[in-house]
């Protein structure tokens, strides 16, 4: 039996840019994301997170969920979807979200890509038909899967522009940060947005599924001039840190996942207030946040910590005075960009609020099967812990 039949007896699907992927995997790190299978490495952690701050890196992001709202109340119904006012994101702009249950609860993360007066795409990490429908009674919208007939990728790196420069986008160096724009390439409609995970300058790109293996093709055959790299989910994750992005399933849990309702987590719990827009009038969660703003019922709060020596803290628990337990961190790693411990993490309040001194991380390293514990020190800090002027440079340079 193939492996290919053996993969569609599990349910497992191939991406569009799957036969590229495959050809330049060394290691076989594949995972599931969404059904479908994804690379966590191709060829070296190393070399991948590297080529991200220094060339032009391509990671398949196919899998993640897209749906198309369209309709005479499509305005209406993103405003009473998500936290912020979408009234404000004009046709041509991508913009961050973040939407709620009626606990005030986060459900997910994602984007709202608006290409007109009455049409958006929602792209996220979970799955969220079944809330879309329900969040749908009373609107006039319509609303379209889009999962597996868009192709998609991140284009991530400093010499991104010039490779798209190259593809012939005429005017590509003028799109600003979450800018977005079709372009007619081979054929076909190439959607190209400022967007990306990492905190560099970068795009995504989107295409139709049959046109897929053409823009891979196209992209790698400037290999020689400029130096292009496929990357796992691995070496992205790190980027992400350092550009202070959470992730569902990491930082936060969706509330419709969790096993306990206290294991929900506000946008105010995890930093993201300033999503929060209470004068746009009515969205999902609305009354539970007000609330717990009016009664400051929020338990916890989400920094970024300097943390010391090279040790990361992935994971690890946070005390005050190195006795009392208030928190662990969610993500870390030593930046080899920054040549920083960094990391970020969730703590009971007022701790990382109010209370910021004499906090300590215990860390565990395993050598040669032995486990050595250190106490290090905590310094909070502002997040993203990367920045780099390119990220918004337009017209960025040609490097």
């Amino acid at each position: 039996m193939s492996i290919a039949i053996e993969r569609s007896k599990l349910g497992i699907k191939e991406t569009p840019f799957f036969p590229r992927l495959k050809e330049l995997s060394t290691t076989a790190h594949w995972e599931h994301w969404g059904g479908y299978l994804s690379p966590s490495e191709l060829e070296s952690l190393e070399l991948e997170y590297f080529a991200i701050r220094s060339n032009a890196t391509v990671f398949d992001i196919s899998p993640m969920c897209k749906y198309r709202i369209q309709g005479p109340d499509a305005e209406k119904f993103m405003n009473r979807l998500v936290t912020r006012d979408v009234r404000k994101v004009k046709p041509g702009r991508v913009s961050y979200v973040v939407w709620c249950n009626d606990e005030g609860h986060l459900l997910d993360d994602g984007t709202i890509f608006r290409f007109g007066d009455d049409d958006f795409r929602l792209c996220c990490q979970e799955r969220q038909w079944d809330w879309l429908m329900s969040a749908k009674l009373g609107f006039d919208v319509e609303i379209i899967e889009e999962t597996d007939q868009i192709a998609a990728i991140q284009f991530q790196g400093p010499t991104t522009c010039w490779f798209l420069k190259q593809l012939g986008l005429e005017s590509v160096e003028n799109l600003k940060t979450f800018d977005l724009k079709y372009f007619n390439w081979n054929g076909s409609k190439l959607l190209v947005s400022r967007t990306g995970f990492t905190g560099d300058l970068g795009y995504e790109l989107w295409i139709e599924n049959e046109k897929a293996l053409d823009l891979w093709d196209a992209l790698f055959a400037l290999k020689d001039e400029r130096h292009i790299r496929a990357i796992g989910s691995g070496a992205l994750n790190l980027a992400r840190i350092e550009a202070g992005f959470l992730a569902p399933h990491v930082d936060f849990l969706s509330a419709d996942h969790v096993l306990r309702s206290t294991r929900g987590r506000t946008p105010f719990e995890m930093g993201l207030g300033w999503q929060v827009d209470f004068n746009k009038g009515q969205f999902n969660g609305r009354r539970a946040l007000l609330k717990s703003q009016e009664d400051k019922t929020d338990r916890y709060c989400f920094v970024g910590f300097e943390i010391d020596g090279n040790k990361p803290a992935d994971h690890s628990l946070i005390y005050y005075k190195k006795k009392q337990e208030i928190g662990h961190f969610t993500s870390a790693m030593w930046s080899p960009t920054l040549k920083m411990n960094i990391g970020m993490a969730l703590l009971k309040l007022p701790y990382g609020d109010s209370v910021q001194e004499d906090l300590w991380t215990e860390i565990y390293t395993e050598k040669e099967l032995k486990y050595d514990v250190t106490m290090a020190k905590l310094k909070v800090t502002d997040r993203p812990f990367f920045r780099n002027k390119r990220r918004t440079a337009t017209p960025p340079a040609d490097f």
